[in-house]
């Protein structure tokens, strides 16, 4: 499996290329502000075809450049449903927009459960509300890598103090997460990569639950 981050924007949030390497198919997961032409780049560079953008939740510095590589790409554009609104008006969630954001209108909505296919990767999908009511993390079983947008970092979960924050769900979320094998991979919407098995507070949090 091809991946290659992007940290784009004013909170270097991190856009995702990934791509099925045997087909060469593609997508991308939370276009950040101005990350579209290195995207771009980065998929000719490699004969990369993207044919989805998969979206984690529907912040502003999540889906800023999904019009752009939409119209650049055709790629179909997949959110939780809770978080759609937010995405076809953004801003619409509360939370104050740095600069105006072209508004998108998503081809599909994930749920629970639900494959996504990226040439012959399986990509499973993890509702984890608690950042936002339509927050889902992205797991890819047979690599064992899991992208978990703003649900978890390496060494904290991500931030309930917002509009869309929700403690009681995110505490749900953590325990389904906690559940994947420890040797995952994981790759956030922030920050660097870890490894579930070094997310001690996590594993102490919910052991024996």
């Amino acid at each position: 499996m091809f991946v290659r981050k992007f940290p784009s924007g004013p909170l270097e949030t991190n856009a995702i290329l990934f791509a099925c390497e045997e087909t060469r198919k593609a997508a991308v997961i939370d276009p950040s502000p101005d990350s579209t032409q290195a995207i771009l780049q980065a998929a000719e560079q490699d004969g990369l075809t993207i044919e989805l953008i998969l979206l984690t939740h529907s912040h502003w510095d999540h889906i800023a450049d999904v019009y752009l590589l939409k119209e650049k790409t055709g790629a179909s554009v997949w959110v939780h449903a809770l978080d759609a609104g937010n995405l076809r008006s953004p801003g619409q969630d509360g939370l104050p927009l740095v600069f105006p954001i072209q508004g998108v209108t998503p081809d599909g909505f994930l749920e629970e459960g639900k494959v996504v296919h990226v040439g012959k990767l399986q990509v499973e999908v993890i509702h984890t509300p608690g950042h936002s009511l339509g927050s889902v993390c992205f797991y890819i079983r047979a690599q064992k890598v899991l992208f978990s947008g703003d649900t978890l970092f390496r060494g904290t979960m991500g931030a309930l103090h917002l509009p869309t924050g929700d403690p009681e769900k995110m505490w749900g979320s953590l325990r389904k997460l906690a559940a994947l094998p420890p040797d995952t991979r994981v790759i956030p919407g922030h920050g660097k990569d870890t490894v579930l098995a070094k997310e001690i507070w996590l594993r102490e949090k919910f052991s024996g639950s």
